[in-house]
C-alpha cells in the first residue's frame, strides 16, 4: 500500500483542485510521492479535456482592474468559469485568473476570443487555460471580457458568498464631476442590473416590441380606445424605469432616480458594464 496520509490527500487537493478519488488514485500510482502524483493528475487531466467540452461551467469568478491611461482610465472585467465552487476558490485557479487578467490588461483584446490568443508567460491564454483544466480536472472557460474607458472608471466587486471570490463585477465610467457618486452608482448597478445606460441606448426595435406588447395587453384588458395611447406610454415608461440605469429609482434613496443624483453633481455617466458569474 502506498505510503501517504490524510494530510497528504488534503494538501494535494488544495494544490490541484482535483477530486478526492482522483487524488487517492494518483497517490497510489505514485507510491505516495506528492510531486509525481501532481504530474499524474496533470497528464490524466490533459487527456480528459476533450471529454469535458460538453460539461457545464457555471461557477467561477470575476476579476477586474482599473489602470490609468493618457486620456483617463480604462477598466477591464473578465469572467472565468469553472464547474464547481470548490475550484473557484482554489488558490491555483485564483493565480491562473490573475494571469488571465494581466494578459487582458497588457493587450487590447476586446473579447474572450481575442484574449485566448494573447501571450502570457511564454504561452497563450488558451494554452494556459488548457493546462489549468488538466491540473484542476474541471472544464474552465474564459467566458467574456469587457473594457470601459472614461475620464474616471469606478470598479466594484461583490461577493455573493463570503467564502467565494467575487461573483459580480461592475465598471462605471464618469467624468470628473460625477466621480463623487460613482461608487454608489456601481453598487446600485450590481444590485439592480440595468440593461441600458439611457433611453437613447435602447434599440428602436426593442422599444417598438415593448410598445406593441403594451398595446396588445391594454386592448385585451378592454380599456377605452381613447385611453389606450396614454396607458401604453405609461407602461413603456415602466419598462424604461426597470431597465434603464438613469431612469431607475436610486438604491440609496428610491424617491429619486440615478439620473437626478448624477445630474446634481454637474457631471455625467459615460457608460457601465456589469458581469455576474453564470448570468
Amino acid at each position: 500500500m502506498a505510503n501517504y496520509t490524510t494530510a497528504d490527500i488534503k494538501a494535494l487537493r488544495e494544490k490541484t483542485g482535483a477530486g478526492m478519488l482522483d487524488v487517492k488514485k494518483a497517490l497510489d500510482e505514485a507510491d505516495g510521492d506528492i510531486e509525481k502524483a501532481i504530474e499524474i493528475i496533470r497528464v490524466k487531466g490533459l487527456k480528459g479535456i476533450a471529454k469535458r467540452e460538453g460539461r457545464s461551467a457555471s461557477a467561477g469568478l470575476i476579476v477586474a482592474k482599473v489602470v490609468d491611461e493618457a486620456q483617463g482610465q480604462v477598466g477591464v472585467l473578465v469572467e472565468i468559469n469553472a464547474e464547481t465552487d470548490f475550484v473557484a476558490k482554489n488558490q491555483k485557479f485564483l493565480d491562473y485568473a490573475d494571469k488571465v487578467l494581466a494578459a487582458a490588461l497588457a493587450s487590447d483584446a476586446q473579447s474572450a476570443e481575442a484574449l485566448a490568443e494573447v501571450k502570457v508567460d511564454g504561452t497563450s491564454v488558451k494554452d494556459l487555460t488548457d493546462s489549468m483544466q488538466a491540473v484542476i480536472g474541471e472544464k474552465i472557460v474564459v467566458r467574456r471580457l469587457a473594457r470601459l474607458t472614461a475620464p474616471q472608471v469606478e470598479l466594484y466587486l461583490h461577493r455573493t458568498n463570503p467564502d467565494l471570490p467575487a461573483q459580480v463585477g461592475v465598471l462605471v465610467g464618469t467624468d470628473a464631476a460625477a466621480a463623487q457618486v460613482a461608487h454608489d452608482v456601481a453598487m446600485h448597478v450590481a444590485a439592480y442590473s440595468p440593461a441600458y445606460l439611457s433611453r437613447q441606448d435602447v434599440p428602436a426595435e426593442t422599444v417598438d416590441k415593448e410598445r406593441s406588447i403594451a398595446e396588445e395587453v391594454t386592448r385585451a384588458e378592454g380599456k377605452p380606445e381613447k385611453a389606450i395611447a396614454k396607458i401604453v406610454e405609461g407602461r413603456l415608461n415602466g419598462f424604461f424605469k426597470e431597465n434603464v440605469l438613469l431612469d431607475q429609482a436610486y438604491a440609496k434613496d428610491p424617491k429619486t432616480t440615478v439620473g437626478k443624483v448624477v445630474k446634481a453633481t454637474g457631471g455625467e455617466l459615460t457608460g457601465f458594464v456589469r458581469f455576474r458569474v453564470g448570468a
